[in-house]
C-alpha cells in the first residue's frame, strides 16, 4: 500500500505519525521542498530576541528515518486521476491514498503588499522585522491583519496581537517606548470575536492600557510606502506588519479539485476532499463545515490530521467507519511577559486574565511539542 502526504507542517507531520501507527507496513512518501518543520507559533519571539531563527527550524531527517518515510524534496504542481497521481517538479508520484496538508497561501489582492512585512511568510521575513526594529530610533509601528471575505475562517489574527504586545513590552524594557507610537488596525470593528464574545473588549482594553492606538472597522484598501490606505482615512506608519487573508495552495487552480468560495480545498466533516476517493485534506489548505467561529491554527490542524489519517486507512481497508472531528480554538496570546489563555469549543467559551504562568506555559509547550521531531 502506497500512501502520500503533501507538506511538512503540523497537519502533515501528525498525519505521518498516525498513518505509520495505523499501517506499520505501508510505503509512505512525504512531498515537501525541504525535510524541515518551521515552528510558526514561536516566530513572535524572534523580533524581541527570545528565539533565534535556527531555534525554530527543525530538521526532520531523523524523524523520517525513524518512521521509515521516504522524503521527496520537490514542489507539487497538481494532482489528477481522483488524487491517485501527484504531479511534482521532479515527476509524477502515484499513490493508493493521499493526504493534502500543504498549508494555505496568503492572498495577494491588496495593492502595495510589498511595502509591508508579513511575519508568518518565513524565518527570513521575521528576521528582517527584528533587524528593522533594532535599527529604528523612533517612529510609528502599525500592526494589523485582514481576512478572506469569501472564507471567514481563512485568517490568522492571533499572532499579530502577539507581535503587537511583544514589541510594546520590548520597547518598555529597552526604555524607549516613549519614542514610538504603536497602532493596531483591522477592518473588523470587534477584532478576534471568533475567539469568544469577551475577547475583543479584553484585547482592546489591554491596548488602551498600553497606549496603543487603534483604527478599526474600516476596509483596508491597500498600502503605499509608509502609508496604510483605508476607507476611514490614510494612516502614516514607518513600519507596517500585516497578515493578509488566506487562500488555497497555488497549484489547486490547475487541478480537478473542488474549491470553496474562498479558494480552499472543499472537504466534508470527515476531512475527505469533495468528489474524490481516498483523498483527504487537513490544516489550513482545507475548507471544512462547522461553526462560523472555526479558526486556522496548529491545534486544529493536528485534530483534522488525526481524523483524515484514520478515515483514509478505514477507506483503504474497506470499512465504512468514519470519524468526524471536534472544532476547537485553543491558544495563548503572549505579551512577552504574560499570556492570555483562550479556549473555545461548541460547548464552552473560556478566557483567563493575563498571567505570567501562561507565558512560561507557551514556552514549555514548544519544548514538549518539538521533542517528538528533534
Amino acid at each position: 500500500m502506497k500512501l502520500t502526504v503533501i507538506g511538512s507542517g503540523f497537519a502533515a507531520l501528525t498525519s505521518l505519525r498516525e498513518l505509520r501507527r495505523k499501517s506499520p507496513w505501508a510505503e509512505i512518501t512525504v512531498i515537501a521542498p525541504r525535510p524541515e518543520l518551521i515552528y510558526l507559533p514561536s516566530m513572535i519571539w524572534i523580533p524581541v530576541g527570545l528565539r533565534q531563527p535556527g531555534d525554530l527550524r527543525i530538521d526532520l531527517t531523523n524523524f523520517f528515518r525513524r518512521l521509515r518515510i521516504t522524503h521527496l524534496a520537490t514542489q507539487v504542481t497538481g494532482i489528477s486521476e481522483n488524487g491517485r497521481t501527484v504531479f511534482t517538479e521532479a515527476g509524477p508520484v502515484t499513490n493508493d491514498g493521499l493526504i493534502i496538508a500543504t498549508g494555505a497561501h496568503f492572498q495577494q489582492s491588496l495593492p502595495g503588499l510589498e511595502v509591508t512585512s508579513t511575519p508568518c511568510r518565513g524565518l527570513e521575513e521575521v528576521t528582517k522585522i527584528r533587524d528593522r526594529l533594532n535599527s529604528m530610533h523612533s517612529g510609528t509601528i502599525a500592526v494589523g491583519f485582514a481576512g478572506n471575505p469569501r472564507e471567514p475562517a481563512a485568517m490568522r489574527g492571533g499572532p499579530m496581537f502577539e507581535f503587537l504586545f511583544g514589541i510594546d513590552t520590548l520597547l518598555r524594557r529597552q526604555k524607549r517606548r516613549n519614542r514610538f507610537d504603536l497602532l493596531f488596525f483591522t477592518s473588523s470593528p470587534e477584532p478576534a470575536k471568533r475567539l469568544g464574545d469577551k475577547v475583543p473588549s479584553t484585547l482592546l482594553s489591554q491596548m488602551k492600557k498600553r497606549g496603543i492606538q487603534t483604527h478599526l472597522g474600516h476596509q483596508i484598501l491597500g498600502f503605499e510606502e509608509r502609508r496604510i490606505l483605508t476607507s476611514g482615512g490614510d494612516i502614516h506608519a514607518d513600519m507596517i506588519l500585516f497578515m493578509p487573508g488566506m487562500t488555497g495552495p497555488s497549484w489547486v487552480s490547475e487541478s480537478p479539485v473542488t474549491l470553496s468560495p474562498g479558494g480552499l480545498i472543499k472537504a466534508d466533516e470527515y476531512c475527505a476532499v469533495e468528489g474524490m476517493e481516498k483523498t483527504y485534506v487537513a490544516g489550513d489548505s482545507g475548507s471544512f463545515p462547522g461553526p462560523e467561529w472555526q479558526a486556522k491554527q496548529a491545534h486544529m490542524a493536528d485534530i483534522q490530521a488525526l481524523a483524515a489519517s484514520r478515515n483514509l486507512i478505514s477507506e483503504l481497508s474497506g470499512s465504512d467507519h468514519r470519524e468526524d472531528f471536534s472544532h476547537e480554538v485553543a491558544c495563548i496570546i503572549d505579551t512577552l511577559s504574560h499570556g492570555v489563555l483562550i479556549k473555545r469549543t461548541e460547548q464552552l467559551s473560556m478566557m483567563l486574565p493575563p498571567m505570567r504562568l501562561m507565558h512560561y506555559a507557551k514556552r514549555f509547550y514548544e519544548y514538549w511539542y518539538l521533542r517528538q521531531y528533534r
